[in-house]
């Protein structure tokens, strides 16, 4: 990896590696849906905690392509259900998740006891993240 991608990377986990909101765009048939969701960056790839039979999972599994916005960064993804929070593989990723997205996250939006409670990863393909003035584009694949 070159200089300009650790930089490029490093400016992702500062400006995302929180509790980020994020517009996500899925496909609904031949139409365009986006949505803002609460996120977090961590190595190449958004979570985020969602509905498993919420209009963007559906629209993921028929389609897993998606996109993001956010913050001078725009970017193409793969989005996937990787199970439920309480999940045993998961159970890392949920430590930190719980705790970036603390000051909401228990407040009923969020229902763990919920079998259809799942986490949404957004593994990223390819991006353009503008920082101070400069341009990065982002080849995740490589990364």
């Amino acid at each position: 990896m070159n200089r300009k991608s650790n930089a490029a990377l490093s400016h992702m986990t500062e400006r995302f590696g929180h509790d980020t909101l994020l517009s996500l765009a899925t496909m609904d048939g031949k139409h365009p849906a986006v949505r803002i969701v609460n996120s977090y960056y961590e190595d190449g790839s958004f979570y985020t905690v969602t509905y498993a039979l919420s209009n963007k999972m559906r629209h993921i599994k028929e389609n897993p392509e998606v996109a993001v916005c956010g913050e001078w960064f725009t970017a193409h993804g793969i989005g996937e259900n990787i199970g439920h929070p309480r999940g045993e593989k998961n159970a890392g990723l949920m430590s930190k998740l719980r705790a970036v997205f603390a000051e909401w996250y228990g407040n009923g939006h969020t229902d763990e006891n919920d079998p259809n409670t799942c986490i949404l990863r957004v593994r990223l393909t390819d991006g353009v993240l503008f920082h101070h003035g400069k341009k990065y584009e982002i080849n995740f694949k490589k990364i």
